[in-house]
């Protein structure tokens, strides 16, 4: 089964150069300048891309599996376009301007097929994001954490504040999905 690489989701008009040069990691470079361009929202992403699946009749190519094997190949061609440069700083001034569209549009691809996998498994993708980032707050205080880049449980506070329930100390398991 060939699965199709499916990157069409909104187009930007020709008219907002400045939005679509943000987009693509050319302006705001300064820590404190870059802003996301568009009001765009992972709802409009998720129906233009299943608009695009159906009216292709592909739906048929798209199960969780098949998307996620999808996303994994964009991640890999993402990775393609940094292995080898040694650190890259943010912003990407080591980058030529082809190089950094090719990156907007491998960021695309995986943001395209996330969303698409969240719809696959029927997961409230923003829901789930707020859900992370409150239990990544709790798990990281910035009283314990701040300029350290230690995992949650490497902290000694960590280990004084765990009370096991059941009389066993559970630890993290790889995959668990608690980084």
């Amino acid at each position: 089964r060939k699965i199709y690489r499916v990157c069409e989701c909104r187009y930007i008009d020709p008219k907002n150069i400045m939005a679509h040069s943000t987009m693509n990691g050319i302006a705001g470079d300064d820590e404190g300048d870059f802003k996301f361009s568009s009001d765009l929202s992972l709802e409009d992403i998720r129906q233009d891309q299943h608009n695009f699946c159906r009216e292709r009749n592909w739906l048929q190519f798209h199960p969780p599996r098949n998307v996620l094997l999808a996303l994994v190949g964009e991640v890999g061609e993402l990775s393609e376009l940094f292995q080898w440069r040694g650190e890259v700083t943010r912003g990407l001034p080591e980058f030529s301007s082809h190089d950094k569209m090719r990156v907007g549009e491998e960021l695309s691809d995986i943001l395209i097929y996330l969303v698409d996998l969240a719809e696959q498994c029927q997961i409230d993708l923003p829901a789930a994001v707020r859900d992370k980032m409150k239990k990544n707050a709790a798990k990281y205080p910035i009283n314990r954490v701040m300029g350290k880049s230690d995992k949650y449980n490497d902290y000694p506070e960590y280990e004084a504040d765990k009370v096991p329930t059941d009389g066993v100390t559970h630890e993290r398991e790889e995959g668990d999905g608690s980084e």
